[in-house]
């Protein structure tokens, strides 16, 4: 797993002055150990075209040294001042990583944007070279064996390692052109013509040595403790505990067991499974294609040849006309307000009106994404209100019913001081009562009230109290005789 510090070798390569960091390391891996001050380095890359002030170059130098991209080299220098002194005295060379990141680096910005041949021949190399292995471990001990052996298995691992890699970047090329959706006519016969012929003659190539290769690869399991003691013998690199040591392929067990494994092993882990399986997604590919091209054959030029002639076409007009053709291709007129008509809340808005100036409007669901007002789909159905109505009708039936009996309650009840009312005659006569005294002109002079939809008046007369009793509890109205009459009555000219 990569560490945070490995990480940090990648960071020059995106950092705001990647150019002049990329300068920088192209001269320091551009030699052998090159050990060079940042006035030196200034100097080659003004040669180059690049004109940096070595105190700049001076500080991207230390940023490459915190990345882990350079390490610095102190050496001893004849100088005439001290600033000569102090810029000779840091010196700089690649480290072993950085050097390995920049040139893989350089490698992929440098390498075409197109199709990479499959190093198909290098199968054939590898069945050699197991027969080598086999030949060369059976050979009496001497001097050469080891030395010879450890070629041979070299040869091996870089030979399958360059032809995975190859393979690999050629299948996702083929994946990244067959997924376009825009292939017509003599483009689409070149890449057909690529898959069913370059393709049948990769399989065919791994369909003929793959078996070999896998029963070479048993022979050698079987000496592989001999092979592995021989490859111990020959003189390494040994730094103890000082740092770790990438060895060569093939050194380890487990280097074979991951090479005897892509060449036998079961179902989709093995290599050669994978290579028929991604031949058969790219012809699947290859046939959504053929669809789509029938089903779209009445549309004319694809979407990508329009393309390119309007690219065309901008690349030969002026800044003037190149802006009118933008415009009337895409659309892209200056900002104007969208007007609504009547539902407008300023009339004075209209279509030519910036929508920076105009105040904002809603604008309905449909017209936003169907780009139409009209209702989609069916009118719903007037709903059937007859259950509704008949509930509400019940319900002021009942309120009615309530109402006539409150009404012959009070009307029955005459003087109301003593009565004993229910409670729902009681609330009717709060309400009245508080109507009453609402608009009464006046405490002392007696007043009435009359409630049309009852046909109930209350009457008022100053002095004394009533009382009013009722099963939750009792009433007292202190400064009045209260009396209830049906609506036709009037009881006033009886007490006269």
């Amino acid at each position: 797993m990569s560490t945070p510090a490995h990480l940090d070798l990648f960071r020059y390569l995106a950092a705001d002055e990647r150019v002049e960091y990329v300068a920088i390391m192209t001269r320091f891996t551009a030699s052998l150990l090159a050990d060079m001050s940042a006035a030196t380095v200034a100097e080659q890359l003004g040669r180059d075209g690049l004109l940096l002030d070595a105190d700049v170059v001076e500080s991207r130098c230390r940023q490459l040294v915190r990345w882990g991209n350079l390490v610095p080299s102190l050496r001893d220098a004849r100088v005439t001042t001290v600033q000569d002194y102090l810029r000779a005295r840091s010196r700089y060379q690649v480290s072993s990583l950085g050097g390995r990141v920049h040139r893989s680096a350089v490698e992929i910005m440098e390498a075409a944007d197109g199709a990479r041949e499959v190093a198909r021949e290098l199968l054939g190399e590898i069945a050699e070279s197991l027969s080598e292995v086999i030949t060369t471990v059976q050979l009496p001990m001497s001097s050469d064996r080891a030395d010879r052996l450890a070629g041979i298995v070299t040869t091996i691992f870089n030979n399958q390692r360059l032809f995975t890699a190859s393979v690999t970047d050629f299948y996702a090329y083929l994946a990244g052109v067959l997924s376009r959706f825009d292939l017509h006519g003599a483009e689409y016969a070149q890449f057909k013509g690529l898959l069913l012929d370059y393709v049948d003659l990769i399989t065919a190539d791994v369909n003929r040595h793959a078996p070999l290769i896998a029963d070479r690869l048993t022979s050698v399991s079987q000496n592989l403790d001999e092979i592995l003691a021989v490859l111990d013998s020959v003189p390494r690199l040994e730094l103890g505990n000082l740092a770790a040591v990438e060895r060569s392929g093939g050194r380890n067990r487990s280097d074979w067991e991951q090479l005897q494994q892509w060449y036998t092993g079961s179902g989709q882990d093995s290599g050669p499974a994978q290579l028929r399986a991604a031949a058969g997604q790219a012809l699947g590919q290859l046939l959504v294609n053929a669809k789509r091209m029938l089903h779209s054959s009445s549309t004319g030029f694809s979407r990508r040849a329009d393309l390119l002639r309007l690219a065309g076409w901008l690349n030969q007009s002026g800044d003037r006309e190149a802006h009118r053709i933008f415009a009337a291709a895409f659309g892209a007129w200056s900002t104007r307000h969208l007007s609504l008509g009547p539902e407008e809340p300023d009339p004075r808005i209209g279509p030519m009106t910036s929508w920076v100036a105009a105040d904002p409007i809603d604008v309905p669901v449909s017209l936003r994404q169907r780009g139409t007002r009209a209702a989609k789909g069916r009118s719903a159905r007037v709903p059937d209100i007859s259950a509704d109505r008949a509930i509400v009708e019940a319900a002021v039936r009942a309120e009615a019913e309530r109402n006539a009996q409150v009404a012959a309650e009070l009307s029955a009840a005459g003087q109301l001081d003593g009565a004993h009312l229910s409670p729902h005659a009681r609330a009717v006569l709060l309400d009245e009562l508080a109507r009453l005294l609402a608009t009464a002109p006046d405490s002392a002079v007696s007043a009435s009230i009359t409630n049309q939809d009852l046909g109930v008046i209350l009457h008022a007369v100053p002095g004394g109290s009533t009382t009013v009793t009722s099963t939750d509890g009792s009433l007292v109205v202190h400064g009045y005789q209260l009396r209830c009459s049906p609506a036709d009555e009037n009881p006033w000219e009886q007490a006269q």
